[in-house]
């Protein structure tokens, strides 16, 4: 509906509610609408899961169409990057946001910092969806009550100028973007997925993301004890996101499966298989042992399983857990996501140890082999050295094709003496391909990068903390930041503004008039960014 006919609206609906003030402005009321276009986390869910849907159709017809997202932890962070995409492309297309369990674990636990293995507060998550579209929201709330305030300065409301504001108006595209949630690997049985799930989805999250870990025994996926679940207890959690999906309305819902299994080397428990060649024999087939020959070779409390080569008996470490079989990483991988994608999950997360496009590229094309459109997440990582990993791809890619090497100490090529080398330029120009290439070459849908705000933060923290009790004193915060926010048109330089001052001002006119105490005037020191 358009502003003008929102207003007609409630005009009409105010003539025929004679309890309602006279005093009340059916223009104001329309403002205040249209910046508070969702009512509830459920409203965002259903808008943005269908935004991931298009997107993922686009994808399919055409894979230069990927979409990317950045971590964040607060939800001023998230708020700052959509107004920053909106500022710099105009539009807010095939970008969203990543809400990482790792960064919940480190920010934001009433614990204080922890480490990613879920101890975090499960009700954090939730809340922080929850936050990071109230910000969201209120970048709508702001940019709108800019354009209400262009319209009312023009003395003609019939001019050019005032239709280019009341068509702004009406286009007005928001800052709520799709979120991409970390619920880890579930915090308990599928039950306690189920319930969490739902909270999620009811603050506003349309996709949510789910591991193959054992919940109680979670780790990094960049590092070391991870222990997956069997195929089944990872569907039953699948399926419990999913029927929260569907119970609150949002059949449009995305989930993410993902698997840890190339890292992991340990599982939890043994299957037990029902039929023959069913998802638990495959899985056993994976476990490690030593071959059974006769009864002699069982101790006490030992057990033992058949796999296709005859009788083993498990290799289980002192705490119980059983240990894979080497170099099986790949194909359980494989399986995993083969098997997740069949039983209900829509995109895949396949957690590698380095960004590698080939390595990934090979597990897709076995994965497509069985499910074609088959589509990844993938974890741009701040935990791979993308330098040294880049440069050593090129080193390599270099020897294979009988190119000179010597200049180039491959175990050293992170030294800032190769920064403008040849082969660190080429390195560089990988990197900045990756993206791009991996979408197009290993059917990654969506890149995204979980913990760059952390890593911001501290740098820019650090930069401004050297500078500032140092003889640069108040320039350097003048120079490295205030003078840049204003030069690059960041809106939060008029801070009292992105907090919503101007926006309480114009709410108190509309409801005391000219009786309204406002902090806008002229004394405000906010008017000398102009």
């Amino acid at each position: 509906m358009s502003y003008r006919l929102n207003i007609d609206a409630n005009q009409a609906h105010l003539n025929q509610a004679p309890y309602i003030s006279h005093n009340i402005n059916p223009e104001y009321v329309a403002r205040m609408q249209l910046q508070n276009r969702f009512r509830t986390g459920l409203d965002i869910a259903k808008y943005t899961a269908k935004i991931m849907r298009a997107d993922m159709a686009a994808y399919d017809n055409d894979p230069s169409q990927y979409t990317q997202s950045l971590g964040c932890w607060h939800g001023f962070i998230g708020q700052q990057k959509m107004i920053s995409v909106k500022k710099h492309f105009e539009n807010t297309k095939g970008r969203y946001l990543y809400l990482s369990g790792w960064m919940v674990a480190a920010m934001r636990s009433e614990f204080g910092p922890l480490p990613d293995q879920s101890m975090h507060e499960k009700t954090s998550v939730p809340a922080l969806i929850a936050e990071l579209y109230d910000f969201l929201k209120q970048a709508d709330a702001r940019e709108l009550n800019h354009l209400y305030q262009a319209l009312d300065n023009c003395e003609d409301k019939g001019s050019i100028e005032a239709q280019n504001i009341l068509k702004q108006i009406d286009n007005f595209q928001t800052h709520v973007v799709p979120i991409i949630a970390d619920i880890d690997a579930g915090f308990g049985n599928e039950e306690a997925t189920y319930l969490l799930a739902k909270k999620m989805i009811e603050a506003g999250a349309c996709c949510i993301q789910i591991e193959n870990q054992v919940s109680d025994a979670k780790q990094c996926g960049h590092q070391d004890g991870k222990v997956t679940v069997p195929h089944e207890d990872f569907l039953a959690k699948i399926n419990a996101v999913r029927y929260a999906f569907l119970e609150l309305g949002v059949e449009d819902g995305v989930i993410v499966a993902r698997t840890d299994s190339l890292g992991a080397g340990l599982t939890q428990k043994i299957p037990v298989s029902q039929t023959p060649g069913d998802l638990a024999e495959q899985y056993n087939e994976f476990i490690d042992g030593t071959p059974v020959t006769s009864l002699e070779d069982i101790e006490m409390g030992d057990m033992v399983i058949r796999q296709k080569g005859g009788i083993i008996k498990p290799i289980r470490l002192p705490n119980a857990l059983v240990r894979f079989k080497a170099n099986t990483g790949e194909d359980r991988v494989v399986l995993d996501c083969i098997t997740s994608l069949q039983q209900g999950a829509d995109l895949l997360w396949i957690e590698t140890e380095k960004p590698h496009i080939a390595q990934i590229k090979a597990m897709v094309d076995r994965i497509r082999e069985v499910v074609p459109n088959a589509k990844l997440v993938y974890n741009n990582s701040p935990s791979f050295n993308w330098t040294l990993n880049f440069r050593q791809q090129t080193f390599d890619a270099w020897s294979e094709a009988g190119k000179d090497v010597s200049a180039y100490d491959r175990e050293k090529l992170m030294n800032a003496i190769y920064d403008d080398s040849e082969l660190a330029l080429e390195a560089d120009e990988r990197i900045r391909n990756f993206q791009r290439d991996a979408a197009a070459q290993a059917g990654i849908f969506h890149h995204l990068i979980t913990l760059p705000t952390y890593h911001t933060a501290a740098l820019s923290t650090d930069n401004l903390a050297k500078d500032y009790f140092s003889e640069m004193g108040m320039l350097a915060y003048v120079k490295g930041v205030q003078r840049k926010e204003i030069r690059q048109g960041l809106a939060c330089v008029k801070h009292q503004d992105m907090s919503g001052s101007n926006i309480g001002d114009d709410h108190k006119t509309y409801f005391s008039g000219d009786n309204a105490l406002k902090a806008g005037g002229a004394a405000n020191t906010m008017n000398q960014f102009g």
